[in-house]
């Protein structure tokens, strides 16, 4: 088909018409910066960079919860080819700030590797270092020795809290600084503490202390907060730094509620006119998931309550509030491994992000990355003006000639957006109820450029499917003149690929859509039943597209030299990616040429791939090499410029042929290597008792003696002789920890009463000499009992030295308000007799947070169990120096009682270097909870990977990356199991694959040290 004159005199008149539309509008409000530098620049629309206006929309990920740096490049990938174009990383300063004076940041602690990553990916860094995080982490990340050691408050203006904190900011200023944007760096934003408050003005003044120390030391990129909740702290004042943002998680921490949803905040803009109206909108923590907890449903719970309907409904209805810096928290979650975590989640961090904790995409990854190609796509969606929304007095009536219509327009809700500058409009529509599950229908008013449109008006009304958002727009542009009066479809692509306009829409199958375009050259139209062409009175012509339920695919709309019009299913829109190809553009920055609209606007695109991480236009374009994952043999769809020929697959030549102008069609076959990885069973387990320390005739002399009589540790004790017996105070701040009160007994002692505080979750068991008395834990969120010990006749030895001994399962310090966590013994008396302690000793990790031997895994991998203490779960330790039997695990410990034993054995992995398989261990079969009295810690090659409490639930899977696991060697593997009574326990451990594609981020190193002679465990 080949236009008419007349068509053409149309796309002319509405180019015209809009430029003339532009031209009425005011100019841009004036630009805002915080006078050190003008290359990021704000107003109240969005952000500036170079001069450029940029939607941030971001994810969060911590580097820290995968400890392998050649994997952050494979997240960073992951990110970008989700059409994101921000990260946001916190820097965990108790990791980094092990003991005062002394700064670890290497290996996976580097911050140096996160920018170079951040570059080579194409996304842009916000950093958080804190220093304190939150992030569901002890303590909230401060650097446990500060909750022993600084006198009095933390995060507050005092000499011993500054004294504290500065070294370390002084680091991350030094590492930062030349990576700023400003530097052609990454690092576009520096985030100030987190969440808090600004009020007593000692908190404001510790913010503005930590800002004058990043300006005055070279941090020039803008200063941001972000206020946990519509609170209005930071906004101005003291502390308050360049850029203010809302925190909100509107669905809450709680899983159990499964797909049952909070109602949807309406009120978004009016709080932002009401705070920082004369800058962006930024939803620094917007929810991406949510943290499980101890006894939980477990994180696929989480995904159901927070999965891709949650994210296409409220994070639209953000857009539709005219928030242009958003972040979602999170990306991904990975693991909190070690003694990451704090008492109110367990290991696992999948947090339901768009990336599963295994690295596997599921259909969250797709809505999110539908969202993030339409921003991306969409120049005129930067700057918008905030018209009106359902909430006025007429519910049907947005805006003066913007209504809503049709069977069920009375139940839609729906916002206005305009540019100001094109006069493109966006209705942001969703139901009113907006957790309603029923299908509704609607049509729309809405003003344009040819006057009022009634749409749609061909098909019967715009549909949403339950818990649906859509984006319609009016007057919008494509690529270098493609012209879209409207579209009820929502917009995945629009641009120029080589020399054509591409628009490429979507939708449900069993919904009815329809757009208006101005066609151009001389195409053809697809032969569908379900396709209709009509043309208007001003030579647009109405694309409709009928329902067919259950069809997927995809439907070439219009074809020609110069344009091409495409539309599919969500699905399987979701197999296609856009990545940035480098080609300089006369607005390319320096530094940022893998950056798409910093550094290039090229792109193609790419259907089938299970990941597109990467393509090139080589041989001076006629070859298109692209890089990616493959899980399955897929259809591989390309739409590239016309002078592209050939594809490459991983450096492997396709077979392609042409399907249309600059299409190509051909298929990718996954490597057969995949289906031949297996796994070994696990066996061989060799078996050594763990517990020496109940034993008669233990020598504990080496151990440090507890008797400080103070603390700066914020709960004093509950009773006792004056002493203190809080772990921290003694370099003692994480994971298990044995006590061994001394004294001398009259006889006439008939128990003890004790006090012990843990954290939520926590368990202590408790032994007199050698003799088992009882185990107590606590689930409030206090995480303490007081208990009291009966001491059978038999185990007392009167006119002797009896030792208490207490193993303590520290389950990390607690956030919030109380980071200064009284973890340990609280109280403690002796009843009956007359006699009190002579003297308590206390004994966690190796070397404490001054002395710990293993400098790689790092400060909080190890804990107090006799196994980890003398090295026992690294690789190479010589079993032959120790009473090691041969033991299968599922035996538990011998006689059935209550104690700690240590299991260990070796296996091979032989996985092909082009694979990436996603491995985790499986305790009992994945039950979430057998009711069996255990606690389990998994050793893989010396990482602590793995905490399963097996009465308690939820995790069962432990997720472990490749570095962490050798993929072509030996691994060692290590449970230390505590048996908490006197009953058999019997669990069982399998090794799993979670998936495996073919591809991957390239070669992964091991960095597992192995065992070193240690004395005096």
């Amino acid at each position: 088909m080949r236009l008419s004159l007349r068509a053409l005199w149309a796309q002319a008149f509405l180019a015209i018409a809009l430029t003339c539309l532009a031209t009425s509008q005011a100019t841009d409000p004036p630009r805002k910066s915080n006078g050190l530098t003008d290359v990021v620049q704000w107003d109240n629309y969005t952000l500036f960079l170079h001069n450029q206006r940029m939607f941030l929309y971001s994810g969060e990920f911590h580097t820290f919860r995968l400890p392998v740096p050649e994997l952050w490049l494979d997240i960073f990938q992951r990110m970008v080819a989700a059409g994101m174009n921000g990260v946001s990383i916190y820097i965990h300063w108790g990791l980094t700030n092990p003991a005062p004076g002394v700064f670890d940041f290497n290996d996976w602690r580097a911050i140096q590797p996160i920018f170079d990553a951040a570059k080579l990916a194409g996304i842009f860094v916000i950093l958080r270092p804190g220093p304190y995080i939150n992030a569901e982490t002890t303590a909230g990340g401060l650097a446990l020795w500060s909750t022993s050691l600084v006198e009095g408050a933390v995060r507050t203006n005092t000499t011993s809290w500054n004294a504290a904190y500065q070294p370390y900011v002084s680091k991350i200023i030094d590492v930062a600084k030349p990576n700023q944007v400003t530097e052609g760096g990454p690092m576009l934003c520096n985030r100030i503490d987190n969440e808090y408050s600004q009020t007593p003005a000692p908190n404001a003044e510790y913010f503005a202390d930590l800002e004058a120390q990043y300006r005055s030391n070279g941090i020039v990129v803008p200063l941001t907060y972000n206020d946990p909740g519509e609170r209005m702290q930071f906004v101005n004042g003291t502390g308050a730094p360049d850029l203010y943002g809302l925190d909100f998680y509107p669905n809450n921490f709680n899983c159990t509620p499964g797909a049952l949803w909070n109602p949807v905040p309406t009120n978004f803009h009016e709080y932002h006119l009401a705070t920082a109206p004369e800058r962006p909108f930024f939803l620094p923590e917007f929810q991406g998931g949510a943290n499980d907890y101890w006894g939980g449903p477990g994180y696929e719970r989480c995904r159901e309550r927070i999965g891709p309907d949650f994210a296409d409904v409220y994070y639209k209805n953000n857009w539709a509030a005219n928030a242009k810096m958003h972040s979602v928290y999170m990306f991904y979650g990975g693991t909190s491994w070690g003694g990451i975590t704090y008492p109110g989640a367990y290991m696992s961090y999948d947090y339901a992000g768009a990336i599963k904790e295994t690295r596997v995409l599921w259909e969250k990854y797709d809505e999110m990355k539908r969202q993030a190609m339409f921003i991306r796509s969409s120049p005129s969606f930067r700057k918008t003006d905030w018209i009106g929304n359902t909430n006025q007095s007429d519910p049907q009536t947005l805006y003066n000639g913007v209504s809503l219509s049709g069977k069920d327009g009375n139940k839609t809700f729906a916002t206005y957006l305009r540019n100001p500058d094109t006069g493109t409009g966006f209705v942001i529509a969703r139901q009113l109820n907006g957790t309603s599950i029923d299908n509704v229908s609607f049509k729309l008013t809405i003003p344009s450029s040819r006057g009022p449109l009634n749409i749609p008006q061909r098909v019967p009304g715009i549909s949403l499917n339950g818990r649906q958002s859509k984006v319609i727009v009016s007057d919008y542009t494509f690529g270098a003149s493609g012209s879209l009066l409207y579209s009820t479809a929502p917009i995945f692509f629009a641009g120029t690929i080589g020399s054509r306009d591409v628009l490429f829409v979507y939708g449900e199958s069993d919904q009815a859509h329809e757009l208006s375009v101005a066609l151009n050259g001389r195409g053809t139209r697809v032969n569908s039943k379900r396709v209709s062409y009509t043309e208007s009175r001003d030579e647009f012509t109405t694309l409709s597209v009928s329902p067919q339920p259950g069809w997927n695919g995809l439907l070439t709309l219009w074809e020609s030299s110069t344009q091409l019009v495409l539309f599919a299913d969500p699905t399987t829109t979701a197999t296609f990616w856009a990545p940035a190809v480098r080609a300089p553009t006369k607005n390319t920055v320096s530094g940022l040429e893998t950056f798409w609209q910093f550094g290039t606007n090229t792109t193609v695109l790419v259907g089938g791939p299970y990941l597109v991480r990467n393509a090139t236009l080589e041989d001076g374009g006629p070859l298109l090499a692209v890089r990616g994952d493959l899980n399955a043999s897929v259809p591989l769809t390309v739409v590239a410029p016309d002078s592209v020929k050939s594809v490459t697959w991983n450096g492997a030549r396709v077979s392609v042929r042409s399907t249309g102008t600059g299409m190509l069609s051909g298929r990718l076959t996954v490597s057969p290597k995949i289906k031949q990885v297996k796994v070994p069973q696990l066996k061989g387990w060799k078996y050594a008792d763990s517990l020496p320390e109940v034993k008669d005739g233990y020598d504990d002399s080496n151990w440090v003696v507890a008797d400080h009589t103070s603390t700066n540790i914020t709960i004093p004790p509950a009773f006792g002789d004056g002493r203190v017996l809080y772990g921290c105070d003694y370099g003692f701040c994480e994971n298990n920890i044995f006590w061994r009160g001394h004294f001398n007994a009259t006889g006439s002692e008939s128990g003890v009463n004790l006090t012990i505080n843990g954290g939520t979750a926590f368990a202590a068991s408790v032994w007199l000499n050698n003799v088992f008395l009882n185990t107590v834990s606590d689930f409030s969120a206090a995480g303490e009992t007081n208990a009291f010990f009966s001491f059978p006749t038999s185990a007392l030895r009167p006119g002797e030295d009896n030792v208490l001994t207490i193993l303590q399962d520290h389950m990390g310090n607690d956030e919030g308000q109380n980071q200064k966590s009284d973890r340990g013994i609280r109280g403690f008396a002796l009843v009956g007799g007359a006699v009190n302690f002579s003297s308590w000793k206390v004994q966690g990790k190796y070397g404490g947070y001054t002395g710990y031997p293993d400098k790689v895994r790092g400060l909080l991998n190890e804990g107090g169990l006799f196994a980890e203490r003398a090295g026992w779960h690294l690789p190479g330790f010589p079993m032959h120096t120790v009473n090691f039997t041969s033991r299968d695990l599922t035996f538990g410990l011998p006689g059935g009682r209550a104690g700690v034993g240590f299991f260990t054995t070796t296996f091979d992995l032989n996985i092909p270097q082009d694979l990436d398989a996603m491995l985790s261990f499986e305790f009992d079969k994945g039950a979430q909870k057998t009711g069996e009295p255990y606690r389990a810690l998994l050793f893989v090659n010396g990482w602590k990977f793995g905490k399963r409490v097996a009465n308690v639930g939820p995790q069962a899977r432990f997720p472990v990356p490749p570095g962490i696991l050798n993929y072509r060697g030996t691994n060692t593997l290590g449970v230390a199991l505590w048996a908490m009574e006197d009953t058999p326990v019997h669990p069982t451990l399998e090794l799993v694959v979670e998936g495996i594609v073919h591809g991957g981020v390239g070669p992964i190193s091991t960095n597992n040290p192995g065992w070193a002679p240690r004395t005096q465990a």
